[in-house]
């Protein structure tokens, strides 16, 4: 993937967060975001370049976070150019945890991968949507802080599926939009209602959002584990990008 390509998407995933703070190192072309929620994009430094980075940019990186208030963390991209900067972590007691793929996708693809009525689209989160991430088998403090990150970013849409019957939302998701780019977040169907393609109808309500406003080109990140997405995302046109993971002290 070209750098000019790369760069866009990491700013966009930044901006869609909305860390409460984010400092940029220019030459050595790093985005360092700080915040106090449970969101890992929000608070780990991320190269804007997957060129090999200067190993002495552990120390200032542990420097900034410590002056925040915050441990030292990195979101490093899986390419043979981070290996040194791995092998370095590594030696200094840091562990790396949760695999993700960045994937990315066309938004014609994606409005026309399920035949199911869309989600319904807001400008901006009703307590049915955030009542989503707060549900059985979700960790309501992770869901409360990413219920906070998603609505704060300027622009962005929320998508719900409700119950016909009850009104109570199912399903939610959220997309941002900047840098060119329109991105999927905080995609959650509710644990009682998984199983009904609900997912498909909120990816159905997001692009055509986008294709409305002009995007066409969408990006997600997914857990490498989280097989049931992995699949959902590329059955929805969706390919893999790049691999990453969090470095932080073991």
């Amino acid at each position: 993937m070209n750098p000019p390509v790369i760069e866009s998407i990491e700013r966009a995933t930044l901006a869609a967060v909305s860390p409460q703070a984010i400092e940029e190192w220019p030459a050595e072309g790093w985005l360092l975001p700080f915040d106090n929620g449970t969101v890992g994009r929000a608070k780990t430094a991320v190269p804007l370049r997957h060129v090999a980075p200067d190993i002495a940019l552990i120390e200032r990186v542990e420097a900034r976070y410590a002056a925040h208030g915050l441990p030292p963390a990195l979101r490093l991209p899986d390419t043979s150019a981070f290996d040194a900067m791995r092998s370095a972590l590594t030696a200094r007691g840091y562990g790396s945890r949760k695999p993700t793929f960045t994937q990315v996708g066309d938004a014609r693809a994606m409005a026309a991968f399920s035949a199911a009525p869309p989600a319904a689209i807001d400008t901006a989160p009703d307590a049915g949507w955030a009542s989503v991430f707060l549900g059985e088998g979700f960790d309501p403090v992770d869901g409360a802080s990413r219920v906070q990150a998603l609505s704060r970013a300027p622009g962005s849409l929320f998508a719900s599926v409700r119950d016909e019957e009850s009104g109570r939302t199912l399903a939610a998701g959220a997309m941002a939009f900047g840098h060119g780019w329109a991105s999927v977040h905080g995609m959650r169907t509710g644990q009682a209602a998984r199983g009904r393609g609900l997912a498909g109808r909120v990816l159905g309500g997001l692009a055509r959002a986008a294709l409305e406003r002009g995007f066409e080109r969408v990006f997600l990140q997914v857990e490498a584990g989280n097989t049931s997405a992995l699949s959902l995302y590329r059955r929805a046109g969706f390919e893999p990008a790049w691999g990453y993971a969090y470095w932080q002290p073991a």
